[in-house]
């Protein structure tokens, strides 16, 4: 009798959905990873713009979770992008501090400021809302 064989499972069946994060400030980027996983979240982290879109596979990823103080390219200049590119993902932007005009441009791009220090459960709740909208 031959034996009968199950497919693997990938880690998107294993888990939940995909949040992607991207910060320059690795520190940032670790911390946000364990407590999103704890949540029940697969998270992808990206120290860049250009490292994200070297990866590929943007259709996958459930959520963006975007610092808007990058090196190369500000948070909302990267979510401009992904929307360029047709990735229609639900994108949060983190920020200290932020203006008047930064708070009006994410308004406009229908994008949700989560300030830091990221007390409290606020940014998980975004990340929540966004991935059952998907």
């Amino acid at each position: 009798m031959a034996a009968e064989l199950t497919p693997a499972r990938t880690d998107v069946a294993v888990q939940g959905p995909i949040v992607v994060i991207v910060d320059d400030d690795p520190a940032v980027c670790n911390s946000l990873k364990f407590s999103l996983e704890l949540e029940g979240f697969a998270v992808r982290i990206f120290g860049s713009a250009a490292e994200l879109f070297r990866a590929g596979g943007l259709e996958a990823y459930n959520c963006f979770i975007v610092d808007q103080r990058m090196s190369e390219l500000s948070g909302l200049d990267l979510i401009a992008q992904l929307r360029n590119r047709r990735i229609a993902a639900p994108a949060i932007l983190v920020t200290s501090y932020p203006s008047a005009a930064l708070s009006a441009r994410a308004a406009i791009a229908n994008v949700p400021i989560v300030e830091k220090p990221l007390l409290g459960n606020a940014l998980l709740d975004k990340v929540r809302e966004a991935c059952v909208h998907r």
